[in-house]
């Protein structure tokens, strides 16, 4: 930096001449500038050279990197004995350091009028005793970030004390060494440990507490030197004073300090150091000092290394991570423990820190009573790791519905069925061999083995986010929302034939499985599913899912081909309902037709094998392969101006206008097959944009609804003939009564009359399919009348469906059936059948 020599008044001042103008007040002159070298190893005098702690101490300028004229005067009167910078600069160029304050903040004697007084309660009287001397130019307000405790946020002072160090340079590579033969999960953990190493200071092990591991350190301070102890054997044998009075307790504090020992060099009685040491110094002893490693060693070394230690990474890397290894490393210079899983944060709902003072802190104890430890523990498990998870109510009830709620439903939809038809899974004289189930049955096996393998290869891999979420997707979208939704009518026929018998079967071994594989996550609903499903009806099995043995895959249940045909089944049948919702058409409504257009052949085979499954699961009467999209749709491609702005910059507009040039539907299909899409610019050169940097959007024809997947293109025909229309109203018509049986408390398993009262299209259309409307709802009879609707005169309490259940039983309400109001009354059939039926659609 240049400098100035200024003169102002009588006063002479030296200032960076970058500083000048904001720093000084009122006319002034310039006598010189200089350069900052030219001050250097001057002396001067200090602003408190009075105080008896600084008589001694003889002021010199010296050069830092660290002063800069951005503000300030571009000179720093810096105090070795208050900051970690200036403490550091005084090491560098030897200074003299004083240490003005206590262990309580406040100054200790020889500093005068300070002595006494605390930290924080000096500034002004030093700002007076400046301006006394008349040596304050001026003074003002400056914020500034300030160092605050992390519990109480009191704020810091830096005070500089003797504390004892390990001198860790010997150490550094076989730390080094060490680390590299140890699995870190996340794999990253490894490069931020080795990192710490390559960079680390000594390790400061003392700690000025009263609680903690009693360093056995005698310093003598007659002849300067000190000895460790390495036992209480040694400490026995050196003891001179105080044995009796430590002998039976254990090595801390007040105990251990009524032992004296002889110096070993000048014979002076030596007390211990009154300092305890660092608490990560005694975490990281403990695959020593827990397992006997001084006075059993065979015992130790069935225990050593540990297999795994886990704890949050954020400060570990040089805390007990680096604590362990140190002390392997020293003792026995191998790894004490095989693997480590280490994982982020937890911060509140927002993503905030929680502290109890900003009243955003969750205890344990009130969010297991509020969310469950079953929801909590799935909430840990699913999440990634290696990032910071937000906990909270709305996040646990968001784990609640997503998973927990669809397991315990299709849990509860078996054993509701399984009672009502007696089914015994013990019972082999029913059992059907897997070979003679049907598809799905043999596809949800072979689905629940390859979970099996994927679980047991992450829980091996410590990727318990892996696991959780294989096992969360198995459970929703294949379990629930594949094969039981498509395997329902099983379970509600009334006769028990073997298709019955072998979808209880099915069922009850997912289940069963699932709840051993979901035993290490939520246990307590793992458990309560096994007493229910396997304790209940075999006495003789282990007590607890806990006991049981971890599932293991079978590879000869496990049918990659037919898991391959589903997926392209699922994926045409997600497409199919993206579409209908596209078009705001009813899964209820039937539709004449869809179209699925692929180009895998492989792919399209499976669909035409399986196309009975898409068929019931969209409500379509007919499928049909699409040669040419093109035909029902067209195509708009633009650019992904999220992912080609950063990347092109300028070249954007060039590009999107080469893009607007190109003929859509081949774009399309190159996007769709994954294949990159070059252009020509008009400057001559070329680029290639990746199929992520096209967004492409389909037009649909009049008369049509489609969507994409990653790999297909699914048309829907959604023309409608009066028959249809028909069909779909009595549809709606089903699932109205489905839930004022639910509303009126009738048991699945009841019979129901039926009547109803609708215009006559409504009533044309339920007519025509009354005999699927009875079985769908298990009616015994089905009648029209002129009037059946709720009144309020039959009963005060009466909702706004007008629902009303009479004296009689009879329970009345007004449901909507397409855009028709349907007024209906049911009541249970005297002739009640027995046959179930699921009420939910």
């Amino acid at each position: 930096l240049t400098y100035i020599r200024v003169e102002q008044g009588d006063k002479v001042y030296y200032l960076a001449k970058d500083a000048a103008k904001q720093a000084l007040r009122g006319e002034q002159t310039v006598t010189r500038e200089l350069p900052g070298s030219e001050l250097l190893r001057r002396p001067y005098r200090g602003p408190f050279d009075e105080l008896p702690a600084e008589r001694a101490v003889e002021h010199r300028v010296i050069a830092w990197t660290d002063v800069d004229a951005a503000e300030g005067t571009g000179i720093v009167h810096i105090a070795p004995g208050c900051g970690k910078e200036d403490f550091a600069l005084s090491k560098e160029f030897g200074l003299p350091v004083i240490a003005p304050i206590n262990e309580f903040g406040v100054y200790v004697d020889d500093f005068g009028f300070l002595t006494g007084s605390n930290v924080h309660e000096v500034a002004t009287p030093m700002v007076e005793s400046l301006r006394d001397k008349d040596i304050l130019y001026r003074a003002e307000q400056y914020r500034h970030r300030y160092p605050v405790c992390w519990r109480c946020g009191t704020d810091l002072v830096f005070r500089l004390v003797d504390e004892w160090f390990i001198a860790m340079d010997e150490l550094r590579q076989p730390m080094m060494d060490v680390t590299r033969q140890i699995d870190w999960y996340p794999g990253f953990g490894m490069d931020r440990e080795l990192d710490w190493l390559a960079h680390m200071d000594d390790w400061m092990i003392s700690k000025k507490r009263y609680w903690g591991l009693a360093l056995p350190i005698y310093e003598c301070h007659a002849c300067g030197g000190f000895e460790v102890i390495g036992g209480e054997e040694e400490l026995h044998a050196r003891a001179v004073a105080g044995w009796d009075e430590f002998a039976g307790q254990t090595p801390h504090r007040p105990w251990i300090d009524a032992v004296k020992i002889a110096c070993a060099s000048c014979g002076e009685v030596v007390s211990r150091i009154a300092d305890v040491g660092n608490p990560w110094l005694d975490a990281g002893i403990v695959p020593f000092s827990t397992l006997h490693y001084r006075h059993d060693r065979a015992y130790w070394e069935t225990w050593f290394p540990a297999d795994l230690i886990t704890e949050s990474f954020p400060g570990q890397f040089r805390n007990w991570f680096y604590s362990v290894i140190a002390q392997g490393t020293a003792l026995v210079n191998q790894p004490p423990f095989k693997a480590v899983f280490s994982y982020a944060l937890m911060r509140d709902e927002k993503g905030d820190e929680m502290h109890k003072s900003k009243g955003n802190a969750i205890w344990f104890d009130d969010a297991a009573e509020e969310y469950g430890v079953d929801v909590m523990r799935w909430l840990f498990a699913t999440t990634n790791p290696d990032v910071n998870m937000n906990f909270g109510t709305a996040i646990a009830d968001e784990v609640r519905r997503r998973f927990i709620l669809p397991l315990w439903n299709s849990y509860s939809f078996f054993t509701t069925y399984a009672r009502l038809d007696g089914f015994d899974p013990t019972d082999r004289r029913n059992e059907v061999p897997l070979a003679e189930r049907s598809l799905l049955d043999r596809w949800i096996i072979s689905e629940l083995h390859r979970l099996t393998e994927t679980v047991r290869t992450a829980l091996e891999s410590y990727a318990p986010d892996t696991a959780s979420r294989a096992i969360e997707r198995f459970t929703i979208e294949e379990l629930s929302n594949w094969y039981i939704r498509r395997n329902r009518r099983r379970f509600w026929k009334s006769e028990s034939d073997r298709d019955k018998a072998a979808a209880y079967q099915t069922l009850h071994e997912c289940l069963t499985t699932l709840s051993r594989l979901l035993a290490p996550f939520v246990p307590f609903l793992a458990d309560a599913m096994y007493q229910n499903l396997v304790r209940s009806v075999r006495p003789d099995a282990p007590v607890s899912v806990h006991l049981t043995d971890f599932p293991v895959a079978d590879e000869r249940m496990i049918d990659r081909q037919l898991s391959t045909d589903m997926a392209a089944v699922l994926e045409v049948v997600s497409a199919g309902h993206a579409a209908r919702q596209e078009a705001a058409v009813k899964v209820r409504q039937p539709l004449p037709a869809i179209l699925v257009y692929t180009r895998q052949p492989e792919a399209m085979d499976a669909i035409l094998r399986l196309k009975d499954q898409v068929l019931d699961e969209l409500n379509v009467k007919e499928l049909a392969p699409l040669t040419d999209p093109g035909e029902v749709v067209s195509y708009d491609i633009r650019p992904n101006l999220r992912l080609l702005g950063p990347k092109y910059g300028k070249r954007l507009g060039a590009i999107r206008a080469a893009l607007a040039t190109e003929d859509a539907a081949t774009v399309a299909r190159r996007v769709e097959a994954g294949t990159a899409v070059a252009l020509d610019l008009p400057d001559g050169e070329s680029v290639a944009l990746e199929p992520s940097e096209i967004l492409v959007d389909l037009t649909k024809r009049a008369g049509y609804a489609a969507a994409q997947s990653a790999t297909m293109t699914v048309v829907l025909d959604t023309a409608l003939s009066p028959e249809l229309l028909n069909e779909g109203l009595a549809r709606d018509f089903i699932r109205g009564i489905q839930d004022a049986r639910k509303r009126a408390g009738y048991r699945i398993e009841e019979s129901i009359v039926i009547a109803f009262e609708a215009d006559p299209e409504v009533a044309h259309a339920l007519e025509a399919h009354l005999p699927f409307i009875a079985h769908e709802t298990l009616a015994a009879r089905i009648d029209r009348h002129e009037s059946v609707g709720a009144s309020d005169a039959l009963e005060p309490d009466v909702d706004e469906r007008g629902a009303h259940q009479d004296a009689n039983g009879t329970y009345r309400e007004q449901i909507e059936v397409g855009q028709h109001h349907v007024a209906i009354a049911l009541n249970r059939s005297r002739d009640a059948g027995t046959e179930p039926h699921d009420e939910s659609e």
